[in-house]
């Protein structure tokens, strides 16, 4: 599947960055703004827009509210997951908790990634794993 580029998108995607989540400017503003690999905030993929993406990585990271666990929200969030993943991007969700309450894991979690990803891709090419979500500390 090509990767093709809504451009009527952006007027939505603008309005994202202005009005961010409190979570969503914790991830940003805590971690990602000042990332070694550029990141960068809503942006607009396919027919889409992601909360974070990194190209070098190729993975978007989500910060899912309650509005995610409705029906309609998870079958779209999966159908969106399938189709990226089809263009090699790779999904990992976290929760407005997870941000609020559990920080420097989620911030150890996309490090993590982060490296292994490009340590993986210098040597070959890797496929998107699909939407992942923490694991829960125990």
């Amino acid at each position: 599947m090509p990767q093709e580029y809504n451009g009527d998108l952006i007027p939505r995607a603008k309005q994202m960055r202005r009005n961010m989540t409190a979570q969503e400017q914790h991830l940003w503003y805590g971690l990602l703004s000042g990332y070694p690999v550029r990141f960068r905030r809503q942006a607009v993929i396919y027919h889409y827009i992601a909360d974070f993406y990194c190209d070098k990585a190729k993975l978007v990271i989500e910060v899912d509210g309650a509005q995610h666990l409705k029906p309609d929200a998870i079958e779209y969030d999966h159908i969106r997951t399938l189709t990226l993943n089809q263009i090699d991007i790779t999904i990992i969700r976290f929760t407005n908790n997870d941000i609020d309450h559990r920080f420097d894991f989620v911030r150890k979690m996309i490090d993590q990634y982060i490296k292994d990803k490009l340590a993986a891709s210098s040597e070959s090419p890797c496929r998107g794993e699909g939407a992942q979500r923490l694991p829960q500390e125990t």
